[in-house]
């Protein structure tokens, strides 16, 4: 019996459990079994078994409680210390002996499994050029996996088959965007899991989307922002709001769409997964600074390098940056990416910047006084010509700090420069101003967009003018930075409920 539960013949061990009066009555059946079994190969346990294939029932009640239903669970799962069943409610150190004994028996197991994890301390999640994937999980055999003859891709594993997809998106933004939901589920499919991205069912979807919400063990997805070489990298900085994750339940349910559009996969686990809370404007207009706001924090732009240890370069740019993207109101991408080559003077004599902005919609944006007496300001700097007859056309209007570099740089770290800003000034005003400081440590890039359409409209900019600089498709979108009505509506009730 011992033999055919070894070789999962379950068939076969029911069949030598008989009563030695039942074994002569079937002493036909119990040969051919025999035979059967010599002749059958000990099956080899794979890391996305379920654990009921090979662990004990009592262990398996007790695992199954806890959410660990594979191998791969368990191995990723299970911390290896003393005492570790201890964390496992009901499970007990007899069922745990057999559970140690079992990987023992097969040390395989842990090796694939945690070919994912760097293990230093506790279990580190990677970016996904460094995973190397056994078999069982990369895709190659997913359970939904359509016929091979029919699929029109030729990539043979998920990675590959994500990678196809990813490569149709022309736009860097676009192409980071999307990669980064994609590995975020692979990594979670992977390691929580212990599936493949074609093998996920609709209650993994569903099960992702809780994670999303708040990404647990935290250690292990959750860390400050860090370049994808760094051993503090995480696929995630913190909880993502409902926004944030309808819109990855959005761009994977597109991606799975895709896939089975090739017939690489037959389903998509994402179709019908629904967020609450996401029912809000496209555009928070909260996110700008009010005049004042806006003057102090360019009073202390003044004096970075002076007062607060920055260097003059870093400065300099600094002060650019908040100038140039609040006159014209470019997003932070557009920012990276425009040159020298894009600044234009027309037959009037007015000046603009001509872009390709988002969804590769070429535009241009007026290009006021403010912007170019900046952009004059740091050409100077720099040790550039300002006149526009000796410009090198392909020279980026944000430089990296090394003389050498004239290629700009990239959002990140544009990001990452304004956050340092920010952070800077929220420091010195917390004290006195601490709503604001509050009100910086959120704030980034895209406040200037929105600042620059806030002030426009107060100053007087038509509201058509507004949008056809901004580029939004509807004017209702630009609506959304009027303020003017809310200002009268709160004057008149206050005037009407004055206290006593």
């Amino acid at each position: 019996m011992r033999c055919a539960l070894a070789r999962h013949r379950d068939d076969l061990a029911k069949l030598f459990d008989h009563r030695t009066a039942e074994r002569v009555k079937h002493a036909r059946l119990v040969a051919k079994g025999i035979e059967a079994l010599r002749v059958a190969t000990v099956a080899i346990p794979s890391i996305t078994d379920d654990i009921a294939r090979w662990l004990p029932p009592r262990a398996v009640h007790a695992l199954h409680a806890r959410g660990i239903t594979t191998l791969a669970e368990l191995t990723l799962r299970i911390p290896r210390r003393k005492q570790w069943w201890t964390a496992i409610p009901k499970l007990g150190q007899a069922s745990a002996k057999q559970i140690e004994a079992f990987f023992a028996a097969h040390p395989a197991l842990t090796d694939r499994a945690r070919a994912l994890i760097k293990s230093t301390g506790s279990p580190i999640v990677v970016p996904w050029e460094n995973v190397r994937l056994p078999h069982e999980i990369d895709g190659s055999c997913g359970v939904f996996r359509a016929p091979r003859e029919s699929c029109a891709l030729d990539a043979n594993n998920d990675y590959d088959a994500v990678q196809t997809w990813l490569s149709l998106h022309e736009s860097p933004s676009t192409q980071r965007a999307y990669r980064k939901e994609a590995e975020r589920l692979i990594l979670w499919a992977i390691v929580e899991r212990g599936r493949a991205l074609s093998s996920l069912t609709t209650e993994d979807a569903i099960a992702y989307r809780a994670f999303l919400r708040r990404p647990t063990p935290r250690d292990r997805w959750v860390g400050p922002t860090r370049a994808r070489t760094s051993a503090q990298w995480r696929p995630f900085t913190g909880d993502l709001a409902p926004r944030s994750v309808a819109y990855s339940l959005m761009v994977l349910g597109a991606m799975y769409r895709w896939l089975i559009e090739q017939r690489y996969v037959l389903a998509n686990p994402f179709s019908g997964v629904k967020v609450k809370g996401t029912e809000r404007a496209a555009l928070d207009a909260s996110h700008a600074f009010t005049e004042g706001e806006w003057q102090l924090l360019r009073t202390i732009a003044d004096g970075l390098e002076w007062s607060y240890g920055w260097k003059p370069a870093a400065a300099q740019r600094l002060r650019f940056v908040l100038d140039f993207g609040y006159a014209t109101g470019l997003r932070a991408s557009e920012l990276v990416k425009v040159t020298l080559r894009d600044i234009r003077t027309d037959a009037q004599g007015d000046h603009w910047v001509e872009l390709v902005g988002k969804g590769q919609k070429a535009g241009k944006v007026a290009l006021p006084p403010l912007a170019r007496r900046a952009l004059e300001r740091y050409l100077v700097e720099r040790g550039l010509p300002v006149s526009p007859e000796r410009w090198t056309p392909g020279i980026a209007l944000i430089a990296g700090l090394n003389e050498s570099d004239r290629q700009g740089l990239s959002t990140v770290r544009l990001w990452a420069i304004m956050k340092r800003f920010f952070e800077t000034t929220a420091t010195l005003i917390e004290a006195e101003k601490p709503a604001f400081a509050v009100k910086l440590r959120l704030a980034g890039p895209h406040w200037m967009r929105h600042t620059h359409a806030t002030h426009a409209l107060t100053r007087g900019a038509q509201l058509t003018s507004v949008r056809d600089n901004l580029r939004h498709a509807s004017i209702t979108t630009t609506s959304t930075y009027l303020h003017s009505d809310e200002v009268e509506r709160a004057r008149q009730f206050r005037d009407a409920f004055k206290a006593a």
